[in-house]
């Protein structure tokens, strides 16, 4: 339990998977992804730190350093 401001409030570990799966628009044969729409709410950031490995999902796949 931690106080702040006045207010008492319980802490918990953040949810961290094994697996992640996303949904890109474009990317590129590193791991570089653009995302767009809806997309760009969750998925970056399920992509880069929630789980162990990452599954991605791309609609195209370009030249290295040019989504």
């Amino acid at each position: 339990m931690k106080t702040f401001d006045g207010q008492d409030y319980i802490l918990e570990r953040g949810i961290f998977a094994d697996l992640s799966i996303v949904k890109a628009w474009k990317a590129d044969e590193t791991g570089n992804a653009v995302f767009r729409k809806t997309a760009r709410n969750f998925n970056p950031p399920a992509r880069q730190c929630a789980a162990r490995s990452c599954i991605m999902e791309v609609e195209e796949i370009v030249p290295d350093g040019h989504p």
